[in-house]
């Protein structure tokens, strides 16, 4: 390396020019003594954005949101080594699930305290193993600006995903000469692989003499902008598409050809599709857990499968394929175009497809029809068409675990993706407030809206302060039914309403929203849901909207977890 131009600075300030190095504009995190070195070089980097948080769980929660929303690491800096490294692990372990690329940095006990049970001393390394892509603990000085860049590099490489920086205070606080610090181009992946030419025609032949052909799309397809192409691959193949369950903004509402989400947690149309298939397409989806819970009631037993995944281990994992592809899923789904020629809108598939859209047009018309609009006390179906009426097309949502967030996935319309972002696999509650943070900073053109029930409220809406001293004008709806409504609803179903630490509760939120600052609202009824929501967007700050739901509007999602006691 060129060490022509070497700067002597501290190790702290080393660790913030290798931030500005990566053109990063915010950093989530919370202050504390053992990265002050850090935090006071942040303060003359003024290109940087410092986002101070109650707690460093849901710092990384919207360093999360930031970094699936803007497609650029979100960065969450521990101050604080011992529990405030422990904080993180839950944020991380989202992260993980989700394969969202954030940069978390904590401070770590200096170096020559570790093992002498020293002040708030924890094995960081091994603490963040399990739930990250890597660990590091910086040991020299000299080497931050090479921990960052390899840190960036493994978080932003395929499959995407968050890592750890250990920074112990001794190595923040030396001194060292530092050459350039290197431009991320440099060291980054700049491209994606296509499919191989023998795979893609495979494929291709596979397609066109399917009679009942289904493409699922993911994050794959999501995450890299693919809407386009496997729209335009859909309609040569005369296929409708559904998709996993939380990327149902994969491909826009309202096209034909869009089922919607499918599976155990998806709509009775798209799971119907991907359970009489012939051939399943499956583009940028491992096949998941949410999306078939690994069973065959849920996917085809006898349907030829053509999975593409840009993560190799992920290719018939849990179902076996008939062709599997290691390519990106956008590139994948132009080539497959492409080899189909001319074909447009196969005549083979006619009667799968005709009978789909009369299908998918008798559900949104039932969907609408069926919902309780003049109910009281509310219900979820009413609360979601409400919503669906009053949102603007170009919203982003995110969204808890839980009965009625699980509700309301495929409840919702999703129009500009990518614009639906949930705990995924990893069910978490207590994320959707502090995730729709990130996502409205690092996109800031959009309204984000918020679900929640109110327990995971209860747990992180002190993040209210942070949303109105930074000025980031999210809505929050609260869905109140004054319970953890899943595991009531298991308690109820399976365990002869022997209710135990199922009720919650709750002071008024729209109260305690504008205490903060914020905007509050309360809403009873359903017909004041539209006003409510239309007054929280025009509201120039956080706002939140405390909706009374009906407690016993609860539904079991995990069914087959509990076969061993239904009647």
């Amino acid at each position: 390396m060129n060490s022509t131009n070497l700067r002597k600075m501290s190790g702290g300030q080393a660790a913030v020019e290798s931030l500005k190095a990566e053109k990063v504009e915010h950093v989530f995190g919370l202050i504390g003594s053992a990265t002050m070195e850090m935090f006071d070089a942040l303060y003359d980097a003024k290109e940087i954005k410092f986002v101070g948080v109650h707690d460093e769980r849901t710092g990384t929660h919207m360093a999360d949101g930031y970094a699936r929303a803007g497609g650029q690491p979100g960065v969450v800096l521990a101050g604080q080594n011992g529990p405030g490294a422990t904080n993180l692990v839950t944020g991380l372990a989202q992260a993980a699930a989700a394969f969202s690329p954030v940069v978390s940095i904590a401070g770590s006990l200096s170096s020559g305290h570790v093992y002498r049970d020293a002040f708030q001393e924890v094995d960081q390394q091994a603490l963040f193993r399990p739930v990250t892509k890597k660990t590091w603990t910086a040991t020299q000085t000299e080497r931050i600006p090479e921990m960052f860049r390899e840190a960036f590099r493994v978080a932003m490489t395929p499959r995407r995903g968050p890592v750890q920086l250990n920074l112990p205070r001794d190595i923040l606080s030396a001194a060292a000469d530092f050459p350039d610090f290197q431009d991320p181009r440099t060291y980054r992946c700049q491209s994606l692989p296509p499919g191989s030419a023998s795979d893609i025609e495979s494929a291709a032949a596979m397609l066109r003499s399917a009679r009942r052909p289904v493409i699922v799309t993911g994050g794959g397809v999501k995450y890299n902008g693919g809407h386009k192409e496997v729209l335009e691959l859909a309609t040569a193949l005369n296929a409708p598409i559904a998709t996993a369950p939380g990327h149902g903004d994969a491909i826009p509402f309202g096209h034909a050809l869009n089922a919607g989400q499918m599976g155990p947690r998806g709509n009775p149309v798209a799971s119907r599709l991907v359970k009489e298939a012939d051939v399943i397409l499956a583009l940028g989806t491992r096949l998941g857990f949410n999306s078939t819970f690994y069973s065959y009631d849920n996917i085809n037993e006898h349907a030829a499968i053509i999975q593409i995944e840009l993560e190799p281990t992920a290719i018939g994992r849990y179902f076996p394929v008939a062709i599997g592809i290691w390519a990106d899923a956008r590139a994948a789904a132009g080539q497959l175009y492409d080899a189909l020629g001319s074909l447009n809108a196969r005549s083979e598939a006619e009667e799968w497809t005709r009978r789909y859209r009369i299908e998918r047009s008798a559900y949104l018309e039932q969907r609408d029809a069926e919902a309780a609009s003049d109910a009281y006390p509310i219900q979820p179906s009413g609360l979601f068409k409400a919503l669906r009426d009053a949102l603007p097309k170009n919203a982003a949502f995110t969204m808890d675990a839980g009965t009625l967030c699980l509700q309301a996935t495929d409840a919702l319309n999703y129009y500009e993706p990518p614009c639906l972002f949930t705990p995924l696999d990893f069910g978490l509650v207590g994320f959707s407030f502090a995730c729709g943070l990130g996502v409205k900073i690092a996109r800031p053109d959009r309204p984000v809206i918020s679900l929640m029930g109110d327990g995971g409220f209860g747990m992180t809406l002190s993040e209210l302060s942070t949303a109105v001293d930074h000025n980031i004008n999210t809505v929050t709806i609260v869905m109140n039914n004054q319970c953890w409504g899943a595991e009531k609803a298991y308690q109820r179903d399976f365990f002869g309403e022997r209710y135990i630490g199922a009720d919650v509760s709750s002071p008024p939120f729209d109260k305690i929203a504008e205490l903060y600052g914020a905007a509050g609202f309360r809403v009873d009824r359903v017909t004041d849901i539209g006003e409510a929501v239309d007054a929280a967007l025009r509201a120039d700050k956080p706002a939140v909207v405390d909706v009374a739901v009906d407690p016993k509007a609860l539904y079991s999602f995990r069914r087959d977890s509990f076969k061993h006691r239904a009647a």
